[in-house]
């Protein structure tokens, strides 16, 4: 399989972009490529935005069209039946980020169950996803990961997360909607993890609806994943897990200095991929027990999973394996994979422009420290401008 390198068609890769959209692309991951220039970006932004000048048309004209699929559900339509008429499934991501206050929990409970009951009828978004902390305090996670005790006013916010959660959990399962959990930053996830497979034992009794995340440059995901099937084997419940090597290492690696802990991070990037590529082939080897979302953008993992599902005799439409990634990213590994028939879904954030504006920096951020990332993007850009000169 991995001898056909068939990640490197650009015309099933970027079947879905005209010309102009070609173009804007390339200018926009050119742009990304200068870390200084996304530095001053997120300065001039966050001015910006403070400051109430009118940039929505600006943002919306260049980076939020790219990465978003638009500024609620029903303006998303366009791009879900665009892509799945290429096989390419969405998860709609309501990508608001940094709140804290509990009418915005609650209002973002509101818009993910409204996903899966948008999901329930629509076959092109199989899945649904949420956040945790779009439905609580990260100063709750990190304070219940740790053991500390509530006071009597955080036991109720407490309370909520956890009504939350089992509000989607249990719709979720009704419809039949897969629901991902994404993941958090190391001093938080220890209490999303315990709350996630709460739900994975009280929901996934037939199969897996839940789905916690596995950030796998943390060194001990492998023996978390381990002990975590030994749990739900000994209780008879499924496991669902979307794999992905992580989003937060220099955050990660500063706090732990700064606080005199060692790093939860691998030691080398070498050392993630090894991570992450064993946690797929464990999940492939138990896959009557676990389900898997690979969430990579990394075209070797994906070859090493096409090869694997391929030995093991799994159908490449098997629902208990899927493939993902962002939108405006990696067109390449996902619509040349979905032309072949295998499960993909592209992750399509929406909310309103300014409040998606952190999460478009922090996309940019990770695009400017991911090492060849942005170099491969704007080379596939190149090949396909370049091809169609000559049609």
């Amino acid at each position: 399989m991995s001898k056909e390198r068939i990640f490197d068609n650009t015309e099933i890769a970027f079947s879905l972009k005209s010309n102009s959209e070609l173009n804007r692309a390339y200018l926009l991951f050119k742009m990304i490529s200068y870390e200084p220039l996304v530095k001053v970006g997120k300065t001039l932004s966050n001015f910006a935005i403070k400051a109430n000048l009118p940039v929505d048309s600006v943002i919306r004209a260049t980076v939020f069209d790219h990465f978003c699929g638009g500024i609620n559900e029903k303006d998303c339509l366009p791009v879900i039946d665009a892509m799945f008429e290429k096989g390419v499934s969405s998860v709609l991501d309501f990508s608001v980020e940094g709140k804290e206050e509990e009418s915005f929990f609650d209002a973002a409970m509101d818009k993910t169950l409204e996903i899966i009951k948008f999901s329930e009828n629509k076959e092109a978004m199989p899945i649904a996803v949420f956040k945790p902390t779009g439905f609580g305090k990260p100063s709750l996670y990190t304070k219940k990961g740790e053991g500390k005790p509530f006071t009597a006013e955080e036991q109720v916010q407490w309370n909520r997360v956890v009504a939350r959660y089992d509000k989607v959990c249990k719709l979720a399962k009704e419809k039949d909607v897969e629901l991902l959990i994404d993941a958090e930053e190391s001093w938080m996830q220890q209490a999303v993890d315990d709350l996630v497979s709460e739900m994975m034992q009280k929901y996934n009794t037939e199969k897996a609806i839940v789905y916690n995340t596995l950030q796998m440059y943390r060194h001990d995901r492998m023996a978390f994943l381990m002990q975590e099937h030994d749990h739900a084997k000994a209780n008879g419940y499924y496991l669902g897990y979307k794999i992905v090597r992580g989003a937060y290492m220099e955050k990660e690696n500063e706090r732990a200095l700064k606080m005199g802990y060692p790093t939860p991070i691998c030691e080398s990037k070498a050392a993630t991929d090894d991570n992450f590529n064993a946690s797929a082939k464990y999940i492939l080897d138990h896959l009557d027990t676990i389900s898997l979302f690979a969430g990579t953008h990394n075209e070797e993992s994906s070859y090493l999973i096409l090869e694997m599902m391929e030995e093991k005799g799994i159908s490449i439409n098997d629902n208990r394996v899927w493939f993902g990634q962002l939108y405006g990213m990696s067109d390449h590994i996902s619509f040349n994979l979905a032309n072949l028939g295998y499960n993909v879904a592209k992750y399509v954030p929406f909310g309103p422009v300014k409040d998606v504006l952190p999460y478009l920096i922090r996309r940019a951020e990770e695009n400017t420290s991911v090492a060849g990332q942005t170099g491969r993007e704007l080379m596939l850009l190149t090949k396909e401008k370049n091809r169609r000169k000559l049609v």
